[in-house]
């Protein structure tokens, strides 16, 4: 499943369905970045935030614990330019100026993937809460993407929701894109920010464009 950083939300709404329809009693939705192979260290605004990682969840048919209860994703191309690699595919393949250019590494819009993820944080978390009939003073732990801090401040400001409902661990583990979800829901459970019967929100958002998220009960 490629969506980039949102990639770990499309693998678990795929997974969720095969489940629901029958098709399948379980799946192991992994999500995994070794994104240390295209980050540029010579741009010190972008390489500072990113680091290597892996995370996965093992989705069931219910047993009276726990149900994923939401999922939605999108993408829009249009946006595509915001985050990429210029070089390396068919369009542009490598040649002797694209690897002097460092054409093989991300480029990224600062100003315009804030808006975007800000923006986007903000929908994808109301529109989960009010397709299935809850509010947002009932969410427990909102598990971000791990974008970066002030991406992740500037969406708790707008849902009014208190920034220690929404977990951060970029500090230590820096974006590691699709398996920052994975990560961080692991650490929280581990850690006993979720309890059984927590409502969790699961929310990502990423190159492509992409976005998604999920509402789940543990």
């Amino acid at each position: 499943m490629v969506a980039a950083c949102s990639g770990f939300i499309y693998g678990l709404s795929v997974a969720s369905s095969l489940i629901d329809s029958g098709a399948h009693r379980r799946a192991l939705v992994i999500g995994s970045e070794t994104l240390s192979k295209i980050t540029n260290y010579e741009d010190r605004t972008s390489c500072i935030l990113f680091g290597d990682g892996a995370g996965a969840v093992l989705v069931g048919p219910g047993n009276g614990r726990g149900q994923v209860l939401y999922n939605s994703v999108g993408a829009d191309g249009s946006g595509a330019d915001l985050m990429m690699i210029p070089a390396g595919g068919s369009r542009l393949p490598t040649n002797e100026h694209t690897v002097a250019e460092r054409m093989h590494y991300m480029r990224i819009r600062g100003r315009e993937v804030f808006k975007f993820a800000v923006t986007k944080m903000v929908e994808c978390i109301h529109n989960a809460l009010a397709a299935c009939g809850y509010r947002d003073d009932e969410v427990s732990l909102v598990v971000p993407h791990q974008v970066n801090q002030r991406i992740l401040s500037a969406a708790a400001d707008r849902l009014r929701i208190p920034e220690e409902r929404i977990y951060s661990n970029i500090d230590r583990m820096g974006n590691t894109s699709s398996a920052s979800i994975p990560i961080a829901l692991d650490e929280a459970a581990r850690s006993g920010r979720i309890q059984e019967g927590d409502l969790v929100v699961l929310v990502a958002f990423g190159g492509g464009l992409t976005w998604g998220s999920s509402l789940i009960r543990w």
